[in-house]
């Protein structure tokens, strides 16, 4: 039996149907914006590349987390 995938990832199949990019594209940028907090990061994701709220807070949270990690 296979685990269901919790958490932030758990919003990636969608957000890659719905935008047309790999993950990588979209932790790639985030990673760009090393300066700023959490929000800012949603709320630039969101005006410049038009991604849902849920999506873009999935796509941060998972991003800022792997960052502490390595």
């Amino acid at each position: 039996m296979t685990e269901k995938v919790k958490g932030p990832a758990s919003y990636f199949p969608s957000i890659e149907k719905t935008y047309g990019q790999p993950i990588e594209h979209w932790t790639t940028l985030i990673r760009t914006k090393s300066g700023m907090k959490h929000m800012e990061i949603v709320n630039w994701l969101k005006a410049e590349h038009g991604l849902g709220h849920g999506h873009a807070n999935a796509l941060v949270a998972h991003t800022l987390a792997s960052k502490q990690d390595g």
